[in-house]
C-alpha cells in the first residue's frame, strides 16, 4: 500500500490584506472628492498566506512558512489561519505589510500599502527546513520580501526540487527560482510577453534561464501558455473571459491549483490545464474579496479604517485616558457577558476585548469547544456599543498581549480573586490593576452547553 504523499507546503512573504467599503455618495463639504458612509473592513491573508489558505480551503493538508512580525497585523493573519493549516511563523524585522483596497462598489479606487518589514536573516529554524524536506509538493509564494532568498530556505527547496514538484511563483523583486522547478508560473509582465504565441517563445527561453522543466507564462483573462526546454509551448484558453473583473489573488490561486495538482500525480499540462480552470472560477466568483466575505472568515469587522487594538489603546492613552482590557473565550454570547463587558467598560475610556482564540479554547474547555468559532465572536463582540476593540491571542495566558496593550485595568469575569490570574504579574508590570467582576448568577457558557447536551433530541 502506497503511503499519501507529504503535505502541500508554501513557502513565502504574507501581508495582511484589507478591504475597506462603505456606501458612495458624492463630495463633501469643501471639496469634490467622494465620500464613503459607514465603512467596514473585510481583512483576510495576503500572498503566500492567501495562496495556502486557498490550496487549504480546496481540502488540502497545507504548511505555510513565512515571515510574520510580533505585531497586530501579523497576529491577526495568524489568527485568520490558524485553523486551516499550519502555520511555521519565522520572525520578521519590522512591521507586518499591510495593503488596505478602498472600494466603490465593485473596484478599487485607492490602495495604501504600510509595513516594509523582512524576515529576520538568522531566523529560519529547523521546523521549516524539515517541513520543506517532508512536503509532497512545495508552492513558493514569492512577493520579493525575502523568504525564499534566505540561505537556509533556498538551501532546503534546492533539495526539495530534486524530491517532489516544486512550483515557483516568481516576482521582479524576488529570488530566481532555484534549478530543477517543476513549474514557474510568471505573469505576462514578468514574462515580457503578453501574447499567446510570444508567451511560448519567452516561456522555452526562462524555463532554460531558470533550470525548470517547464514554464506557464499567465495572460490574466487569456489563460495561460506552457513550454519547456524540449517541450513545444501550448495554449490553455480561459474558459469565461472576464477582462473587467477583479482578479486580485487570482495568480495565487492559479499557482497553489498547480502544486496541489502536481502534488496529487497530475503532469505540467494536466496541472497548468486545472489551474487555468480554478483562476478562471475564481474571478467569475468575485476573487480574493468575495472569498473572503463568503468563507470561514467572513463578515466585516467594524473596526473603522483597521485601527489596531494596541493603536487604540496608545491614542487613549496620549489624551490623558484611561484603557481597560477584559479577557475571556466568550463562547455563545449571553446576559453574563454583556453585563460583564458593560461595567468593564464603565472603568475606564475604553474597551478591549482580548478574546482566546479557537485553539486556545479547546485547550483550556475541552474538544467540544468553542461552540461559537472565532470570527463570529469578533463579530458579536464588536457589535457591542460597550466594546472598542477585539483582538485574538491563541498562547495559554493572554500575558503577551497584556504585555502590548499595557492596560491601566484589566478586567477577568469569575468567582476567584485576582492573585490568581496567572497574567497578574503582566499585568502589574505594566503598571495596571486587575479586577475581577463577578458574573450574573446562573449565566455560563459551560452549564448552558452541558444543558444542551442533556436534551433529548
Amino acid at each position: 500500500m502506497s503511503r499519501a504523499p507529504g503535505p502541500l507546503v508554501v513557502v513565502g512573504d504574507a501581508f495582511l490584506d484589507i478591504d475597506v467599503a462603505g456606501v458612495h455618495r458624492g463630495g463633501g463639504h469643501g471639496g469634490d472628492a467622494p465620500v464613503l458612509d459607514a465603512p467596514s473592513a473585510w481583512h483576510r491573508p495576503g500572498g503566500a498566506a492567501l495562496a495556502a489558505w486557498l490550496a487549504a480551503r480546496d481540502g488540502h493538508p497545507v504548511v505555510l512558512v513565512c515571515a510574520l512580525a510580533e505585531d497586530a497585523a501579523g497576529d491577526r493573519v495568524a489568527a485568520l489561519l490558524h485553523d486551516s493549516l499550519t502555520l511555521l511563523r519565522l520572525p520578521q524585522r519590522g512591521a507586518t505589510p499591510t495593503k488596505s483596497r478602498i472600494r466603490d462598489a465593485d473596484r478599487t479606487v485607492v490602495r495604501v500599502d504600510q509595513g516594509a518589514g523582512r524576515p529576520a536573516p538568522a531566523g529560519v529554524d529547523d521546523r521549516a527546513v524539515t517541513a520543506v524536506e517532508r512536503a509532497g509538493a512545495v508552492l513558493v509564494a514569492d512577493y520579493g520580501r525575502g523568504v525564499a532568498d534566505l540561505p537556509a530556505v533556498r538551501a532546503a527547496l534546492a533539495r526539495a526540487a530534486a524530491a517532489v514538484p516544486l512550483v515557483w511563483d516568481p516576482h521582479p523583486r524576488g529570488a530566481a527560482p532555484v534549478p530543477g522547478a517543476a513549474l514557474v508560473t510568471p505573469n505576462a509582465a514578468e514574462a515580457g510577453a503578453a501574447e499567446p504565441d510570444a508567451a511560448g517563445a519567452a516561456a522555452a527561453r526562462l524555463a532554460g534561464t531558470w533550470g525548470a522543466a517547464s514554464v506557464a507564462v499567465t495572460l490574466g483573462s487569456e489563460g495561460a501558455v506552457l513550454a519547456g526546454p524540449r517541450q513545444p509551448a501550448r495554449f490553455f484558453p480561459a474558459p469565461l473571459r472576464l477582462a473587467r473583473a477583479d482578479a486580485c489573488g487570482a495568480g495565487d490561486r492559479f499557482s497553489g491549483a498547480a502544486a496541489a495538482a502536481l502534488r496529487g500525480g497530475a503532469d505540467a499540462a494536466g496541472a497548468v490545464g486545472e489551474s487555468v480552470q480554478a483562476a478562471s472560477r475564481f474571478v467569475r466568483n468575485g476573487a480574493a474579496g468575495a472569498a473572503a466575505a463568503s468563507g470561514p472568515m467572513a463578515g466585516a469587522l467594524p473596526l473603522g479604517l483597521g485601527e489596531s487594538a494596541e493603536a487604540l489603546a496608545e491614542r487613549v492613552r496620549r489624551s490623558g485616558g484611561k484603557v481597560v482590557a477584559a479577557g475571556g473565550c466568550f463562547d455563545v454570547l449571553h446576559a453574563g457577558h454583556v453585563s460583564l463587558l458593560r461595567r468593564a467598560r464603565s472603568l475606564g475610556d475604553c474597551l478591549v476585548v482580548c478574546l482566546n482564540g479557537d485553539a486556545a479554547v479547546r485547550a483550556q474547555k475541552g474538544p467540544g469547544r468553542p461552540v461559537t468559532a472565532a470570527e463570529d465572536r469578533i463579530r458579536v463582540l464588536s457589535a457591542l456599543d460597550c466594546v472598542d476593540a477585539v483582538t485574538v491571542f491563541d498562547e495559554p495566558t493572554p500575558a503577551r498581549m497584556v504585555e502590548r496593550l499595557r492596560p491601566d485595568v484589566w478586567v477577568k469575569g469569575g468567582d476567584y480573586t485576582a492573585a490568581e490570574l496567572p497574567e497578574l504579574s503582566a499585568v502589574t508590570a505594566v503598571g495596571g490593576e486587575a479586577v475581577i467582576l463577578p458574573l450574573l448568577p446562573g449565566r455560563s457558557t459551560s452549564r448552558m452547553v452541558a444543558a444542551r447536551d442533556r436534551t433529548p433530541p
